[in-house]
């Protein structure tokens, strides 16, 4: 079923009005989304077993459809490995989905959703949220670093939209880069001078899926389904971006309305993914990668796989946490991180260009 790459993702599937992908492109994609189904019940079930106190999997499903109550498993079941596993699930997504997208907006095989200066307007406004406001829980936070990743991401495409070529993906990175420093250095600052600050930030800025209100998840729910209906519709713009802005108008698409569409799912997606679990980096970096390698070069395909390869490696990575230091935990940002860091030296070595 091995089919020829071509050098742009839209030069083989469907840029505009060419034809759609091959039938053994759609076998490969179909055989690879069961896979990953099929990958994420596994470790969604793990994620419900498993931990510092291991519960048998019937138990698990006797917790979940008919509860005994004071049964000390299905309490710890119900009570803290499902808010967890479901944070797990929608965090992932999200951030699988906005790494396919910026990488594919920017051109740049090393881009992940940070590069807009998300994570770092996230961090700064739950630390102002922290430290000027007296904020000090998970539900409180949670508008706020939605803000502090909507407020760096306009700044940033609108920096980057002045000039006659628009917000080509160099000045989105230089200036997603710029803008990073800018809110880094401010927020280093303010962690400083306030010592009761960093004591409350630190436990946020590691990012985790435990101590996160389930409440929180129901009231985010919708931006991050809007979110993920703007990614799936993006495909094809993100295909024509591919071989260029010249070639992409060629093929009848509005650049610059397509480029706005797709910041602002990456806005909604990892605005969300930041406000649940913290801005937990990698995710979005290494999985459009996995799925790139699976489904080749169609974002179409690209950004669906990507959804659901998110939230299993961070459900991985959570259960990883909690499973080599029982009876404590390694926060699940820690462990993507283990595994992240080495993955992004190899993508860095291996690419010799970034595209402009």
């Amino acid at each position: 079923m091995a089919t020829t790459a071509p050098s742009t993702p839209a030069a083989a599937h469907g840029a505009g009005d060419r034809p759609a992908p091959a039938r053994a492109d759609h076998r490969r994609l179909a055989l690879a989304l069961v896979l990953v189904v099929l990958a994420l019940v596994a470790v969604t079930v793990a994620s419900l077993a498993w931990g510092a106190r291991q519960v048998d999997p019937g138990e698990v499903w006797r917790a979940l459809v008919d509860p005994v109550a004071g049964n000390n498993d299905h309490s710890v079941v119900r009570n803290e490995r499902v808010p967890r596993t479901l944070i797990g699930l929608v965090a992932g997504l999200a951030l699988g989905a906005s790494g396919a997208l910026m990488q594919g907006v920017t051109r740049n095989p090393i881009a992940d959703p940070g590069l807009l200066g998300v994570n770092a307007g996230a961090s700064l406004a739950v630390l102002v949220a922290i430290a000027g406001l007296g904020i000090s829980t998970t539900s409180g936070y949670v508008w706020f670093a939605f803000l502090g990743a909507a407020v760096a991401a306009v700044v940033v495409y609108g920096a980057a939209q002045v000039g006659w070529e628009g917000a080509t993906p160099v000045k989105l990175a230089l200036v997603g880069a710029a803008f990073t420093a800018t809110a880094t250095s401010v927020t280093t600052v303010i962690l400083l001078t306030d010592r009761r600050a960093l004591n409350e930030y630190r436990f946020w800025q590691v990012g985790s899926l435990s101590n996160r209100p389930l409440d929180v998840l129901v009231t985010l729910l919708p931006f991050v389904g809007v979110g993920l209906l703007l990614a799936l519709a993006s495909g094809r713009v993100l295909n024509a971006l591919a071989l260029g802005d010249d070639v992409a108008r060629g093929l009848g698409q509005d650049v610059a309305r397509g480029r706005a569409l797709v910041v602002l799912a990456v806005v909604l997606l990892c605005g969300s993914a930041v406000s649940l679990v913290g801005p937990i980096a990698f995710v979005g970096l290494v999985v459009p990668h996995l799925a790139r390698a699976v489904v080749g070069p169609d974002y179409r395909a690209i950004v669906l796989l990507s959804a659901l390869l998110g939230p299993v490696l961070l459900l991985v990575a959570d259960v990883v946490g909690r499973v080599v230091a029982r009876p404590g935990e390694i926060e699940a940002g820690l462990v993507v991180a283990v595994v992240g860091a080495p993955v992004l030296v190899y993508l860095v070595r291996r690419s010799r260009t970034v595209a402009a």
